[in-house]
Order: C-alpha cells, then sequence, then structure tokens
C-alpha cells in the first residue's frame, strides 16, 4: 500500500476547520442537552401522571430511534417547517441537542433519585421551598455523581457528530468524505480523521478524569 502523506498535507487545512466545527457543535450539543435533560429529568419526576406522561415518551422516542433518522427528520423536515428552508450547521446542533437531552434526563433521574430523600425532607423542615431545596442542596451533591456518566455523553456526542457529514454539515468526517471522493483513496482520509476522533475522545477522558478526582477531594 503506497500511503500519501502528501495528500494529507493537502487537506490538513479542511481537517483542521473541520475539527474546530466537530467541537463547537459537540460543546453546544451537550450545552443544549444538558438543559434539556435537565427540564426533562424533572418532569419524568412528577407524581402527576398527566405532567409525567409526555416527559416519559420523549425519552422514548429519542432513544428508541436511530439518531441518523432524527437528523433527517430535523434537516429536510423540522428546520424547514419553522424557517423556510434549511440549515446544516443548525439542524446538526438541533438533532444532536434533543437526542443527548434524552440520555441525559436518565442521568439527571438517576442522579436525584440517589440522594437520600432525608436531604429534602431537611432541607423543607428548615424553611426552604421545593425548588430552593432542589437548587441549593440536592442538585449540587447530586452532580458529583452526575460527572462520570456526562462525560461519557459528551465523549459520545463527538463520535455521533460525524453522522452530520450526510447532511453535508462541515465537521470532520464531511472533509475527510470529500478528500476520499476527489482522490478515491480510502485511507489517507479515513484514518487520519479516525486518529482526529481519537485524540480528541481520549483528551476529554483525561480532562473528565482529572475533573472527577477534583471533585471528589473536596
Amino acid at each position: 500500500m503506497n500511503f500519501r502523506f502528501d495528500l494529507i498535507a493537502h487537506y490538513i487545512p479542511y481537517f483542521l476547520q473541520g475539527t474546530l466545527t466537530t467541537i463547537e457543535v459537540s460543546i453546544l450539543g451537550i450545552i443544549f442537552g444538558t438543559i434539556i435533560g435537565l427540564l426533562i429529568g424533572i418532569g419524568k419526576m412528577s407524581k402527576n401522571k398527566v405532567i409525567r406522561f409526555p416527559f416519559v415518551w420523549y425519552i422514548n422516542f429519542f432513544r428508541g430511534t436511530p439518531l441518523f433518522v432524527q437528523i433527517l427528520l430535523v434537516h429536510f423536515a423540522v428546520i424547514p417547517t419553522f424557517t423556510g428552508k434549511t440549515n446544516a450547521f443548525a439542524a446538526l446542533i438541533t438533532a444532536l441537542s434533543i437526542n443527548a437531552g434524552a440520555y441525559i434526563s436518565e442521568i439527571f433521574r438517576a442522579g436525584i433519585q440517589s440522594i437520600d430523600r432525608g436531604q429534602m425532607e431537611a432541607a423543607r423542615s428548615l424553611g426552604m421551598t421545593h425548588l430552593q431545596a432542589m437548587k441549593l442542596v440536592i442538585l449540587p451533591q447530586a452532580v458529583k455523581r452526575m460527572i462520570p456518566p456526562l462525560g461519557n455523553e459528551f465523549v459520545v456526542l463527538i463520535k455521533d457528530s460525524s453522522l452530520g457529514a450526510v447532511i453535508a454539515a462541515p465537521e470532520l468526517m464531511y472533509w475527510g468524505r470529500a478528500m476520499q471522493g476527489e482522490y478515491y483513496r480510502p485511507w489517507e482520509p479515513y484514518l487520519t480523521v479516525a486518529l482526529i476522533y481519537f485524540i480528541l475522545t481520549l483528551t476529554l477522558t483525561y480532562l473528565l478524569n482529572f475533573i472527577e478526582r477534583k471533585v471528589s477531594t473536596e
């Protein structure tokens, strides 16, 4: 096999551009996904079945259907419905956010429910409202326990962002496919893309391990 490093060198600016887009999309996806996940998770914990119903089925739908299909639906149907035209970048962020929100909601639910009920009762007995107790007592403790699974979700999100290539979102995998299509050589573009994803996820894993150790010692 004649491995062409010169072709990789030619495409390095595009790979760097795609990497920055991948990072941007992943960060926005995890931020919006966390906000959605918190709201969905709290809604699912409601004692009222009517209130709980839509949140439960939100989770069921987005965890039970492929992200690939969700990206296509958002790109070709949802975004055009509201704006009249589609946008690959916005569609990818939207799809990643609502998909991640379904998984993160379960992380929040499990984290909140792992805190002893006596903590809430003690906070309420001190005169706090339910919202104050959740904000000041329950969530700070639950967040420490949620760091590992939230970190895993972020790693998964980085890899899942590669599906944006099918709607021509200019992330890392898009440029890998562009290079393969231009030169008809699979090894150089896809090994390069795989290496960049590996570096991104490995760096994030070490960073999250550091944060987890830091938080656990406090």
